[in-house]
């Protein structure tokens, strides 16, 4: 008899594990964990001056609406990545597009609570109130003339920007104070970058090490081609680089911070096999990495084969994956999707770059921001018949059939 009760109970714990496996599957599968893969779901068109140059985007989880850098316009677009809808655009006095990445503008965006942040050039930084659309805050970086400020990150806990002067020689990045209840800028220390041959990409706020980190994609090298990069770790308490974090054959340009305090190094340069910059005409074979570093050592905890070449990168934590804006990828330009937790490249999404016999801008599906409520990555596209409703440029939409609000 209690042999018999023993087997019936070990039958009963087997249905109960089973039960509570297939609960947290399908946990799993509603919050987006186990997603199939994505594909184009919408396109939003933007209206003004044919899209052919921008820079950076941000999507404000808060709010769900999502910032484009649009330089053919001058404006920062406004989406709503809830409906994937256009909502407006707003005007900031922006430089625009110059013929020149170096001296334009706008570049890069953040959003914290109310206050748009946003640089431009020549070397400047405003705050936007998003209640008015009103500039309330503006200060210069002083750089070198006619250069522009580029990308940024924010410490929204202590009222902080870091933004990067990517083209001066050296770059630097300078630290901004910020008034949250007026938006009013303060520019505060400036840090220099004198290794950095290659100037200074996308930088990261990490709330729990309280340190800004920098993508340096060439250290000490010939200006483009060497193999050496880094991730600088900032204490904006001292306004020092406390450590440069070196990479191997990887020039990083993205940056973000994902699960565990890993960091997703987007590299904007692939090399090939014997470790030399890849071109279409290389007798090596590519290849192409992303690099994940733990964010508290600089230890490299997995060189992601298959994707590289990317400018802006993100990470989700709606489905835990990371997105890579992939425009130099030897393949072709493609949207890079990272699984975080597992580290393992999941899927590459074409994309396109307005072709090479096109007269300037040409510009490159380069920048990427994702929704974490319904996982809908966004992608904006130069004007081209390539993608529907796209022919005055648009904002590609992707996600997959089981993405909801």
């Amino acid at each position: 008899m209690i042999r018999k009760c023993s087997v019936a109970v070990r039958l009963l714990l087997v249905v109960i594990i089973s039960v509570l496996m297939s609960s947290a599957a399908a946990g799993a599968d509603e919050h987006g964990r186990n997603r199939g893969p994505i594909t184009l779901v919408a396109t939003v068109p933007i209206p003004g001056s044919p899209l052919l140059a921008y820079d950076i985007s941000w999507v404000d989880p808060a709010t769900q609406l999502y910032y484009l850098a649009d330089r053919s316009n001058a404006v920062i677009d406004v989406i709503d990545a809830r409906r994937d809808s256009f909502v407006r655009q707003i005007q900031g006095g922006f430089k625009g597009f110059t013929g020149s990445n170096d001296t334009s503008g706008p570049n890069g965006v953040v959003v914290a609570g109310h206050g748009l942040f946003v640089t431009d050039a020549p070397s400047g930084v405003v705050t936007i109130d998003l209640r008015t659309d009103t500039i309330v805050g503006e200060v210069f970086t002083k750089g070198a003339a006619d250069l522009r400020a580029d990308e940024l990150a924010d410490d929204p806990q202590d009222g902080l920007l870091l933004v990067v002067n990517n083209a001066d020689s050296p770059p630097f990045a300078t630290l901004i104070q910020v008034d949250t209840h007026t938006g009013h800028l303060t520019l505060g220390s400036q840090i220099a970058f004198p290794q950095a041959t290659n100037g200074a990409e996308q930088p990261v706020w990490d709330g729990q090490t309280r340190r800004f980190y920098l993508s340096i994609p060439e250290v000490n090298g010939p200006g483009g081609t060497g193999p050496d990069g880094a991730v600088a770790k900032i204490n904006p308490k001292t306004a020092t680089v406390e450590t440069m974090f070196p990479v191997k054959f990887c020039q990083p340009a993205g940056l973000t911070l994902g699960p565990r305090q890993d960091l997703l190094l987007g590299c904007s340069v692939p090399f090939d096999t014997a470790g030399n910059p890849w071109t279409d005409t290389d007798t090596n074979s590519a290849a192409p990495i992303s690099v994940i570093m733990d964010a508290k050592t600089g230890k490299i905890d997995r060189n992601v084969p298959g994707v590289s070449g990317s400018d802006e990168v993100w990470f989700n934590p709606g489905d835990g994956h990371y997105y890579l804006a992939a425009r130099a990828n030897p393949g072709g330009p493609v949207l890079g999707v990272i699984d975080a937790e597992r580290q393992i490249l999941r899927q590459t999404v074409p994309t396109f770059n307005t072709p090479l016999s096109s007269p300037p801008p040409r510009g490159t599906a380069h920048s990427v921001a994702v929704n974490p409520h319904n996982n809908h990555v966004l992608v904006p596209l130069t004007a081209s018949n390539v993608f529907p409703d796209c022919l005055n440029g648009c904002v590609a939409v992707y996600g997959t059939p089981t993405d909801d609000d």
